[in-house]
């Protein structure tokens, strides 16, 4: 309990001051870099289960409350953002796994699991059963979440009018009845979708309860800003605890490749985020916050906070996880065959 209280402590002052200083998307950015400095200065960070899978199914329910008939007729467009997101993740997945092994000398199979854009705890699982250095693999990723993280929103920021200050909910706040019912309905179900090892079980039932309930017109209105901060800010922390435990030492080998890694998946993204929007005017937000391969929840919690497409953001990562399921261990499997 201490630890946690601890932790949490640490994300709200990160949070004020990302707050007070101006930095883009605050309660969310301010919290994952200071938890994250806080676990790599010794300090013990954790963030409890529950309170975890509470705020995933509370971002389901944000997005879902942003599925209008505008969004399902904007749909029409979409394949051309799928198949652009195809080729950019074999762009990074292979020219990032071949810059890590010939810059840093890592095997093959640890430079293809730490170039994976995403998909931590999979490739995690895939590392153990594979010849791979797992810590290296295991910071490598971490580093790249953190930074797309704190990086993404301001790119945004740089090359949009979004406003990132989350100084105001983009709608007006749901009935807190209506809430609790689709936060029930919502854990129940995402609860049975994780024993079925569904990837980001809660925070899909979240987003398809709520979409189906404002689709109905059953409910209205978004997140109420006093739970959404929070939630913004726990999704933070619990990025930062991922370095809990972790040595400055084990950081400072993986920083290189995943400095490398980062800027190669930042780049290409915007690059093919910029394509898609000179050929179908779909919002660069929107393409921006869809095809960077940051984790689900961390950029499920930047599309709420930049009022982009939630059914198009959900979408994109969906096929992405579905996407690196298949490609990674196909070529892992191709290399433990020929050893």
């Amino acid at each position: 309990m201490r630890i946690t209280l601890t932790t949490l402590v640490i994300g709200a002052i990160g949070a004020a001051l990302a707050w007070a200083l101006g930095i883009p998307a605050p309660f969310l950015t301010g919290p994952a870099a200071l938890v994250s400095f806080a676990s790599l200065m010794g300090v013990k960070t954790d963030i409890p289960i529950p309170l975890r899978d509470t705020c995933f199914v509370l971002l389901g329910i944000g997005m879902g409350a942003g599925v209008t008939p505008e969004v399902v007729e904007a749909a029409r467009q979409w394949p051309l953002p799928l198949v652009v997101l195809s080729v950019l993740l074999l762009v990074i997945f292979f020219g990032g796994a071949w810059s890590v092994q010939r810059l840093f000398a890592y095997d093959q199979n640890t430079a293809r699991l730490a170039a994976t854009p995403g998909h931590l705890s999979f490739i995690l699982s895939l590392s153990t059963e594979v010849k791979a250095d797992i810590p290296i693999v295991a910071v490598i990723q971490s580093l790249r979440v953190l930074i797309l993280t704190l990086l993404v929103p301001a790119v945004v920021a740089l090359i949009t009018e979004a406003d990132l200050s989350m100084s105001q909910s983009p709608m007006a706040a749901m009935p807190l009845i209506a809430l609790a019912g689709v936060l029930v309905l919502a854990t129940g179900i995402g609860l049975m979708l994780k024993r079925w090892n569904v990837p980001a079980a809660l925070l899909l039932a979240g987003m398809v309860i709520s979409t189906l309930a404002h689709g109905a017109g059953v409910v209205e209105g978004g997140m109420p800003i006093w739970i959404a901060v929070p939630t913004f800010a726990v999704m933070g922390t619990l990025i930062g605890t991922r370095f809990s435990g972790v040595t400055l030492s084990l950081v400072a080998r993986a920083a290189a490749a995943s400095g490398v890694l980062t800027a190669l998946a930042l780049v290409t993204t915007l690059i093919a985020a910029l394509l898609v929007n000179q050929m179908t005017a779909l919002p660069l937000t929107d393409l921006m916050i869809a095809f960077a391969p940051g984790g689900l929840e961390t950029m499920a919690a930047l599309s709420i906070m930049l009022g982009a497409d939630p059914a198009f953001t959900a979408l994109h990562h969906v096929y992405r996880l579905l996407f690196l399921t298949f490609l990674v261990p196909a070529f892992i499997q191709m290399d433990r065959k020929e050893t």
